[in-house]
């Protein structure tokens, strides 16, 4: 992880040597659910996303933008409900498409902050059933508003990595992380 953070800020310094970055905050609503053979009948969760990003100017129309997050998610069931607090810290490619569009790609990292089991008004800490990070791949489009600093994002974050501890919940199969996000952006 360390090499990994070392890379991105390397790259980050030798761009912003040769181009001006911007930089923005960003706030959003979370639609989530979990995904995978051991997921079960899961339904939307409702969460926020919290942060910061940067634009780094690579070409004219393309620019890498990190960003770093905190993000509510997890699913819902009919009993109870799954809540999974992560900073996440996507790495994006956006090609700005004129007219004050945007469309970008990229993957995530998050590291897990907490995990709480709810039903019946009790919450019970599952942080130990939860591997520590998370690796989810993001497609978005965004639309800066004209005259102004603020622009409207939308993106899809599907999970790649199982979420679980096999070993802890005794399964064999698969949970991953999916997310749609809406929010506003200030650059």
């Amino acid at each position: 992880m360390k090499k990994l953070a070392l890379l991105i800020l390397t790259g980050i310094s030798l761009t912003t040597a040769k181009a001006q970055f911007q930089f923005g905050a960003k706030a959003g609503i979370n639609f989530n659910t979990l995904g995978g053979s051991d997921a079960g009948a899961a339904k939307n969760l409702v969460g926020v996303n919290l942060g910061f990003y940067a634009r780094l100017p690579l070409q004219e129309r393309l620019s890498l933008q990190p960003e770093m997050l905190y993000s509510t998610q997890g699913a819902d069931y009919s009993n109870a409900s799954v809540h999974l607090n992560y900073l996440n810290i996507p790495i994006l490619l956006r090609y700005n498409a004129g007219a004050g569009f945007g469309i970008y790609t990229g993957p995530q990292i998050g590291f897990l902050l907490s995990a709480h089991n709810k039903a019946n008004g009790n919450s019970i800490n599952m942080k130990d059933y939860y591997k520590s990070g998370d690796f989810a791949w993001a497609v978005g489009l965004n639309y800066r508003i004209p005259e102004t600093k603020l622009g409207i994002d939308a993106r899809y974050n599907f999970g790649i990595a199982n979420v679980e501890d096999r070993e802890a919940f005794h399964r064999t199969g698969s949970v991953r992380t999916s997310s749609f996000q809406l929010g506003l952006t200030y650059l």
